[in-house]
């Protein structure tokens, strides 16, 4: 799996993804880095067939609508302390990618994991 975490999660998240062997970048590390629009963000994640990891929901309406990006994880937590965060990715890590061989859109919430389709 590939991921495009956006702006609104730490940067350290991708570097966590990395460490477990998944391919992930930030939109830091994008050109336009945190201003990169979510248009271009979705273009991107289609491109390289990345699942882009956001809080925004403007994403999901997106997808919803327009199939973009084609891939999507919404992080639905509320605020969490970063060490939080990335224990519950580590611990869900084989879940997500399972939910993504059956679906395109999967929602994380700190009690459960929706897959939309």
């Amino acid at each position: 799996m590939r991921f495009l975490v956006d702006a609104q999660l730490p940067r350290i998240l991708a570097e966590e993804l990395r460490k477990e062997g998944y391919y992930a970048i930030h939109t830091r590390d994008l050109p336009g880095e945190n201003h990169t629009s979510d248009a271009e963000i979705s273009k991107i994640a289609d491109l390289e067939d990345m699942i882009v990891v956001s809080k925004d929901n403007d994403f999901v309406i997106s997808h919803l609508l327009h199939n973009k990006p084609r891939k999507i994880l919404i992080v639905s937590t509320g605020n969490i302390p970063n060490t939080e965060l990335l224990d519950f990715f580590r611990k869900h890590l084989f879940i997500i990618k399972n939910a993504f061989q059956d679906g395109s859109y999967v929602e994380l919430s700190r009690s459960h994991l929706i897959v939309h389709g």
